[in-house]
């Protein structure tokens, strides 16, 4: 199984007339991904890549049945392209887009979970569930269908870990980048739960990164909740404070964020924590003997 995508999951792509959106498009198509409809605002009659482009979200789903939307719109307009995704009643939302303004996540994401709809990203790669389904810009091929579930921050360790656990033969049940900006729809607590349900999941692979408190908040849900292994990396622990590295989460204030807060939190959740990618492999498999 899977969690949040499969073969089935029919998707809407705003922004499919788009340079990016286009170039997807054809990745997720090419991938096996069922994409039902596109919207481009103003290009509503056309085809794109073989399916209809609509003005709005609502007369897509008027006429489709969407599981999710996935989103390529520029960081002005992208919050509000999510809020029109939610308010259609689209219930999984992937937020591509990178470089939208805090304050429109900070409202976006309250009345997007209000609704009861879940957002994936902003500035997020987006999920994969291994030979079914991609909603993103994951490189499909290093994703072989396996027993481990894998939830990053960051978009290049993703696709390094998931390269090396399908190199190892373990490979991936879903993986989901939920992105490294200060404000982001999901997060590692929140996604958990459903890889500890899925039981073809057997073991979970946490990448975090400096910055926030997502790492220690999953790490005290695991200890109370995870009876499935959970196998932990932290990117930029030589990061100085006050600091930004690579993504806009990615600041340590204080002693909020800091690679030593994050790996006290793994360590009393007995989760062991791999200093490199292959390292992650190894604890994997200790992990599941």
């Amino acid at each position: 199984m899977s969690i949040l995508i499969n073969k089935e999951t029919r998707v809407l792509v705003q922004g499919i007339t788009g340079r990016e959106g286009r170039f997807h498009t054809e990745q997720m198509q090419a991938y096996g991904t069922k994409v039902v409809a596109g919207v481009t605002p103003g290009k509503g009659g056309r085809d794109a890549l073989g399916v209809p482009v609509y003005d709005t979200v609502k007369e897509a789903v008027a006429d489709h049945e969407v599981d999710a939307s996935i989103i390529f719109v520029p960081a002005a307009a992208a919050a509000d392209a999510a809020l029109e995704a939610a308010y259609a009643g689209v219930q999984l939302v992937v937020l591509i887009t990178e470089g939208i303004p805090t304050l429109d996540m900070v409202a976006a994401v309250k009345e997007i979970k209000d609704l009861g709809v879940r957002l994936i990203g902003g500035n997020c790669p987006g999920l994969i569930s291994a030979e079914e389904a991609k909603l993103g810009i994951m490189p499909g091929h290093v994703f072989k269908k396996g027993r481990v579930g894998l939830i990053s921050r960051s978009g290049t360790l993703t696709y390094e870990a998931a390269a090396a656990l399908s190199e190892s033969g373990l490979g991936t049940t879903t993986t989901v980048g939920i992105g490294g900006d200060p404000i982001i729809g999901t997060t590692f607590k929140d996604l958990l739960p459903l890889f500890k349900d899925d039981p073809d999941t057997d073991a979970v692979v946490v990448i975090g990164e400096i910055g926030g408190s997502d790492e220690e908040e999953a790490a005290a849900w695991i200890k109370e909740n995870m009876e499935k292994p959970v196998v932990g990396f932290i990117g930029g622990r030589s990061a100085p404070k006050g600091k930004r590295m690579g993504h806009a989460g990615a600041i340590i204030m204080g002693d909020v964020g800091t690679p030593e807060s994050k790996l006290k939190a793994f360590a009393e959740a007995n989760i062991p924590v791999a200093d490199t990618i292959d390292e992650i492999v190894e604890l994997v498999r200790k992990q599941l003997k």
